[in-house]
């Protein structure tokens, strides 16, 4: 069953994946129908015709040599010879005629039939009618030779009763063979079937030639459209004539033009954006180094000032430093933007570095009621990493997991293999969709835009994370489902001029339902 899946699959894949072929197959299966039709309709009409007129033809000469034998028995040279003589001479002068008839004759000993034949030739039908009623009678037959290797063929029987001097009836049969009707009948068969099948091979041609005028200026459009997904902004499609394709042609060029023109538009405004923000996050470092130090000043000295100004204080303190922290991942982004950001490489045991930042987080998890428990499940987990920027990808995911855990349990583990060391962070909190899996890297998105922070953020930081890891040719890739938590996947190579293709652990928590694992 699985093969016969497979190959229909493959049929169904080779059918809708080529044009020509389509249009090929459609064009030869349309022409050979309509093609047997005609011939079926021409062969039936000529066949009726041949055979109408040979039953036309023999019933006339049927007639002719009835009147013949008849005069013969009846004519006075005749009179004193014994009937069943002058029968045995009919049937002789029959036999002359071999070639255009052959005759059975009931004589009053015995029948008496042409050479070559069998009186069998002669049908049971025809003969109860001739016996029974006076008159000439035709029906199709089949002729049988004596010659046991000679085949049967189609014919025409006629029969009727010659009468004696004295009134006695002799029923005599005329065999008409249609030999050289059927020889004609195959021979316009045999000329059918082959105009047929030169007729088909020239359609296919036909449809073949026209297929690939159509289908060239289309794949020349798609590969056009193909270079110009791929960045080649100047590629054109070259337009010949008035038609219809190159109608298609100036249409391509034209969106082209404007695609262009709108992507250079585009990396202007980026460009712009990205040297506003580059600007005013630099610009904005001066002054708020001022503000921050005043404040520290100010906080330092909250205890000597009343209540309502400590407590100003300390608000003010804590957002300086929360837009301190933005300014610092504005500037972060912008380098990313920029293609300004390097990695500083070195040997580094990435399992160190979680438990270091997980000691450092303990405190803020302590605030909010949020458990921190590692796993290790490997013992050597060192690769080559800026140990900065792992560091902040993880101290993010902590710090996010603890952000939506909901005073729920927040697990980590660390595992490797010979190419790659992950490390997973699972929570049991909000959670969010599983089509928004993707959408947590994206600069400023909240699973939940109403919901207030416990422990602040800028709104860049997996956005940031998610730089840093494809900095590290890593993953970094996102499981959740609503009420269910949610657990992130960080996967690193060993080194960084490998390409990851599995990773030690799976996004997918090992503590999810059953129906998730084969997501």
């Amino acid at each position: 069953m699985k093969r016969r899946s497979s190959g229909t699959s493959g049929v169904r894949r080779l059918w809708w994946g080529s044009l020509p072929l389509r249009v090929l197959i459609s064009t030869l299966g349309l022409s050979i129908v309509l093609m047997l039709l005609a011939g079926m309709v021409l062969l039936q009409q000529a066949t009726a015709g041949v055979v109408s007129a040979k039953k036309s033809a023999s019933l006339n000469e049927a007639a002719g040599v009835y009147a013949f034998m008849q005069a013969q028995l009846r004519s006075p040279e005749n009179r004193g010879v014994a009937v069943h003589e002058s029968l045995n001479r009919l049937a002789d002068l029959a036999d002359a005629q071999a070639a255009q008839y052959r005759v059975v004759i009931q004589g009053p000993a015995s029948r008496l039939v042409s050479a070559g034949i069998r009186a069998e030739s002669v049908p049971e039908a025809l003969i109860a009618q001739v016996e029974a009623t006076e008159g000439m009678f035709v029906t199709p037959t089949e002729v049988i030779f004596t010659d046991t290797a000679a085949p049967r063929e189609p014919g025409w029987a006629i029969g009727t009763a010659l009468i004696g001097t004295t009134g006695e009836r002799y029923p005599v049969y005329y065999i008409f063979p249609m030999t050289t009707e059927t020889q004609t009948l195959r021979a316009l068969q045999g000329a059918v079937a082959g105009t047929g099948i030169a007729l088909v091979a020239a359609l296919a041609l036909v449809a073949y030639l026209v297929t690939n005028q159509v289908v060239r200026p289309v794949r020349r459009a798609s590969q056009t459209a193909l270079r110009l997904a791929s960045g080649q902004l100047g590629e054109r499609m070259a337009v010949r004539g008035t038609d219809d394709l190159a109608s298609l042609a100036k249409s391509m060029n034209r969106m082209a033009a404007q695609l262009q023109q709108r992507i250079r538009e585009l990396e202007t405004l980026s460009t712009l954006q990205q040297r506003f923000v580059s600007d005013v996050s630099h610009e904005l470092r001066t002054p708020m180094t001022t503000i921050k130090m005043a404040s520290d000043m100010i906080y330092d000295s909250r205890y000597a000032l009343d209540p309502l100004t400590a407590r100003s204080a300390e608000l003010m303190s804590l957002e300086i430093d929360r837009f301190d922290g933005m300014l610092a991942d504005l500037l972060e982004i912008s380098r990313f933007d920029a293609g300004a950001a390097v990695l500083t490489l070195d040997e580094t045991d990435v399992g160190s570095l979680v438990e270091a930042e997980l000691a450092a987080a303990r405190r803020m998890a302590e605030k909010v009621g949020v458990e921190l428990t590692l796993e290790r499940r490997s013992e050597d987990t060192t690769a080559s990493v800026d140990s900065r920027r792992i560091r902040r990808i993880l101290r993010n995911l902590i710090t996010n997991a603890i952000e939506h855990a909901e005073g729920k349990p927040v697990h980590l583990v660390v595992a490797a293999n010979e190419q790659a060391v992950a490390v997973t962070v699972r929570d049991h909190g909000l959670g969010f969709e599983a089509e928004d899996a993707a959408r947590v890297f994206d600069r400023f998105w909240r699973a939940d835009p109403s919901r207030t922070r416990i422990v602040g953020g800028s709104g860049l930081g997996l956005a940031i994370s998610m730089e840093d890891a494809r900095l590290h040719h890593g993953w970094l890739t996102a499981w959740g489902r609503p009420q269910r938590g949610a657990q992130f996947r960080l996967t690193l190579p060993r080194d960084p001029g490998h390409e990851l293709t599995s990773s030690p652990l799976s996004v997918i928590p090992v503590d999810d339902q059953p129906t998730d694992a084969g997501r």
